[in-house]
């Protein structure tokens, strides 16, 4: 049995061809994106700018033309990096300086404190890495204990030094850690020459005395130099200063 439905009837607009009216209600579709060609262009569909079409897009997204300055087409001064600080002396390292405060060292009768003055913490982990590397070098693996020396010893220097000086104390930790790091310099020779010294010998031991006493001189100076006026306290402070460059050599000795 067929099923019936009711269609509505189509209603044409009137007075007018159907076919007509829907002609004129229609539009052409035009091509996306298809900027103005001159009249004597022969490729009508290939006819696309991109350089000027890429140029606008960027301009419109970043606020401006990219890498024009002006009219003259030179290098905007957004992207001119001549002014930019070197990279290590963004991170705070500076080499010229870290060599003056090592050269200090190197004469422990001559001791220069005026270069000591600004701390840092560049040159003592540069001495620490290379004592850890001729350790290691050695045949011991001693990263963490001599970090954790160093780490220690600057704080017992720093609460020593200034239980002595009372509040008149002007010695900082960071101060104290900058001074311990870069005296650290004669066991970093000391460990670099015990490779070639025969192991357990008098000669050994002698170096070793010869090297913390020329630690504990440089250490000592600097330190009563940087807290300024706390001469009366040399001895003590040598005394601290020995203590802590002799538990160094013994790592390097034994």
């Amino acid at each position: 049995m067929a099923k019936e439905f009711n269609v509505p009837p189509v209603v044409f607009p009137a007075g007018g061809n159907p076919a007509a009216g829907n002609l004129q209600q229609r539009r052409v579709p035009t091509a996306p994106f298809q900027p103005p060609r001159p009249p004597s262009s022969s490729l009508p569909f290939m006819s696309f700018d991109i350089g000027s079409a890429t140029s606008t897009a960027a301009s419109t997204i970043y606020g401006g033309p990219i890498g024009g300055g002006g009219g003259g087409g030179g290098p905007s001064g957004s992207a001119n990096f001549d002014d930019e600080e070197p990279l290590l002396d963004e991170l705070g390292i500076h080499p010229e300086q870290i060599w003056r405060k090592t050269r200090s060292i190197l004469n422990p009768f001559r001791v220069n404190p005026a270069v000591h003055t600004d701390s840092d913490l560049s040159g003592p982990i540069i001495l620490y890495l290379s004592l850890c590397l001729f350790q290691l070098l050695a045949g011991k693996i001693q990263f963490g204990v001599i970090l954790g020396w160093i780490v220690v010893s600057s704080m017992f220097l720093y609460v020593v030094f200034n239980m002595l000086a009372g509040r008149n104390g002007k010695l900082n930790l960071h101060t104290c850690t900058s001074v311990v790091g870069y005296c650290m310099l004669p066991l970093v020779i000391l460990s670099a020459a015990s490779l070639f010294l025969p192991q357990a010998s008098v000669v050994r031991f002698g170096i070793a005395g010869a090297f913390v006493l020329w630690a504990t001189r440089a250490s000592t100076a600097l330190m009563v130099a940087l807290a300024e006026g706390e001469e009366e306290h040399r001895g003590l402070v040598a005394y601290a200063c020995f203590l802590i460059y002799t538990l160094f050599s013994l790592l390097v000795i034994f």
